[in-house]
């Protein structure tokens, strides 16, 4: 997904400032930096996470990116772009649930695969969404979001992002489902929810150069759970539908 479980991950903003004035020009930009996220999706504690920051933009090719992982244009239109996608979804580790860990199940990471299709009204607005199922599981997301470049404040670019996600019912119950094991050893009510909206978010990023080559980028999150998501005991009885995600990274770009 987007950014989301996503989430996932880094930052947009940063590859929308480090492109060239030249659009037809690649990009490449490498960083690291660190993120404070929720410890697992739903949880209401946060934990720290160092991580690399990879963006490298071909344009009329596509784009890899440790924010919006793969994506290959097959359109090559002025307007609209679309074409395969892939990305990165995080599980959850025995030390991210805390106090549940080994009373609910653990997840491994996994890879997804799809396609994706964007309409840009202008430079500045795009629209799109992205579809994608897991290459190891019976997991399928979607994601609808709305992206616009705020007009620069000095040297900073910034932007700010809408996004919707929903999953199918294995996703949703991989997630977010409590089974009648797990549920007796929460002391909760088991929970079996299908297919259908997961959480909406809104996104703030910025990018604050330090030289003609470098500088910070920064992104916020807060993201709000729905439906079967909030619903979830996992969410409603130990978390929270209120997530939220800071990232800071130091980049290099040419």
């Amino acid at each position: 997904m987007r950014r989301s479980c996503f989430a996932a991950l880094l930052l947009l903003a940063a590859s929308a400032a480090v492109h060239a004035d030249d659009e037809t020009t690649p990009t490449y930009a490498f960083g690291a930096g660190a993120q404070r996220m929720p410890a697992w999706q739903g949880s209401k504690d946060r934990r720290n996470q160092g991580m690399p920051y990879v963006d490298i933009d071909m344009p009329g090719l596509g784009e890899l990116s440790t924010a919006d992982g793969l994506t290959v244009d097959l359109i090559h239109a002025e307007h609209w772009h679309g074409g395969l996608y892939a990305n990165w979804l995080w599980g959850r580790t025995r030390n991210d649930l805390g106090s549940l860990g080994g009373k609910v199940a653990s997840l491994s990471p996994r890879f997804q695969g799809g396609g994706y299709l964007e309409y840009a009204f202008t430079k500045a607005f795009s629209v799109g969404g992205h579809v994608a199922h897991d290459t190891n599981g019976a997991g399928a997301y979607v994601a609808l979001y709305a992206d616009y470049k705020l007009p620069d404040i000095w040297y900073i670019q910034h932007s700010i992002e809408l996004q919707v996600e929903g999953m199918n019912g294995p996703a949703m119950r991989r997630f977010f489902g409590v089974t009648p094991t797990e549920a007796a050893n929460l002391g909760t009510r088991a929970w079996r929810p299908g297919a259908g909206g997961q959480a909406a978010d809104i996104e703030y990023d910025a990018f604050i150069p330090t030289s003609r080559q470098t500088g910070f980028a920064l992104a916020v999150t807060y993201g709000k759970l729905f439906g079967g998501a909030a619903s979830s005991p996992l969410v409603s009885h130990f978390g929270s539908t209120r997530q939220v995600t800071e990232t800071l990274a130091f980049v290099y770009h040419f």
